[in-house]
């Protein structure tokens, strides 16, 4: 029996929790590190603003913005698996940052009021939910008017020859380097089917402005192999 999306999704997480962040820089050979710095870069988080990391797993993106935001600001890390947010919440008091709270919730009903927040953010997250528009809805829904929603994805690169490098590398390396360096192969075989049938940068820019949002912009990384899409909540 095929479990739905959402509980195999959690499994997934749950279960590779404790090796996240080591597989993360061995796959993208430490590009997501670059990819966010850049994005964060566009973003230009000030001071004193209120932001919310969705999907916030192991809580380097929450941490990236609780840091942009300072003591005035609020910051808050929301994701569905308690041990990634145990290893999030770890990493915070280690940093020593008082302004970040973690929720254990789903990204697809988000436990807040509407507009809220400054910055609404999701990395490496929005391919693992069960409906992508209805996340984008939530995420515009608790953005004050004129607050940005960031989405930092992996993408699908579009020239012929090292499109097809990049898929063979997530379709029979990377489960293989799960397996032998997280002893995760069913879960890694699972990612990279997400991370193939997600959509390229074009269709989830329409994505965005479907939801509502205006000023889509994208920027692309490595070739492809990742994007970063930002869209305003009218005024």
């Amino acid at each position: 029996m095929v479990q739905p999306k959402e509980e195999h999704v959690h499994s997934v997480f749950e279960n590779i929790y404790q090796n996240y962040d080591k597989m993360n820089s061995v796959i993208s050979f430490q590009q997501h590190k670059k990819w966010r710095r850049e994005t964060m870069k566009k973003m230009n988080v000030q001071p004193g603003q209120a932001c919310l990391d969705l999907c916030c797993g192991t809580g380097d993106w929450t941490i990236a913005l609780g840091k942009a935001t300072g003591t005035e600001g609020k910051v808050f890390g929301l994701d569905f698996s308690h041990n990634m947010l145990q290893v999030a919440q770890e990493k915070i008091k280690a940093e020593q940052l008082a302004n970040i709270e973690l929720i254990q919730g789903n990204a697809m009903e988000l436990p807040f009021e509407d507009n809220q927040f400054d910055y609404v953010t999701i990395g490496f997250g929005l391919r693992n939910v069960p409906d992508y528009v209805q996340v984008l809805k939530e995420m515009e829904r608790v953005l004050k008017p004129g607050g940005m929603a960031v989405c930092l994805e992996t993408s699908q690169p579009n020239l012929p020859v090292y499109r097809q490098a990049y898929y063979f590398y997530f379709r029979f390396l990377m489960p293989l380097m799960g397996k032998f360096l997280a002893k995760s192969f069913k879960e890694y075989s699972w990612l990279q089917e997400s991370a193939r049938d997600f959509p390229g940068m074009n269709q989830l820019a329409q994505l965005f402005w479907r939801v509502g949002f205006v000023d889509v912009i994208y920027k692309s990384f490595t070739g492809g192999v990742a994007a970063a899409h930002i869209g305003i909540k009218k005024k």
